[in-house]
């Protein structure tokens, strides 16, 4: 039987982020960072490397965040966009109950434990 389901990368902004994701996330999924901003030959990289991949895209709800997301989304058409809610503003700082429901919701598998609100 051939497995018909694709590499999986979901892009953050910072290392803490990405820790947070990898914490939260139980099935395999490569998670990278842009540090913040992207450059064009970054971006040109990662479009390359991730043109088969299932993208995700999950930034912080704030100006440079928006900004990073216009510029993936140019990049990456079909990208699943993740949003926090515009009350806790960045990724690192959203509690985990909040950011593992956004993971279900878009069908990555998460530790059961975390969507319990604390």
């Amino acid at each position: 039987m051939i497995n018909m389901e694709k590499n999986k990368v979901l892009i953050v902004e910072g290392s803490s982020d990405r820790e947070k994701m990898e914490k939260l996330i139980k099935e395999p999924i490569e998670i990278v960072c842009t540090n913040g901003t992207i450059s064009y030959s970054r971006l040109d990289e990662f479009v390359e490397r991730f043109f088969d991949y299932d993208v995700y895209i999950l930034v912080d709800s704030d100006t440079a965040g928006e900004k990073l997301r216009k510029q993936l989304k140019r990049e990456f058409p079909l990208a699943k966009h993740l949003y926090i809610d515009k009350e806790y503003r960045e990724v690192a700082t959203a509690p985990d109950y909040h950011l593992a429901t956004e993971l279900v919701r878009a069908n990555i598998d998460v530790h059961v434990n975390y969507l319990n609100e604390r």
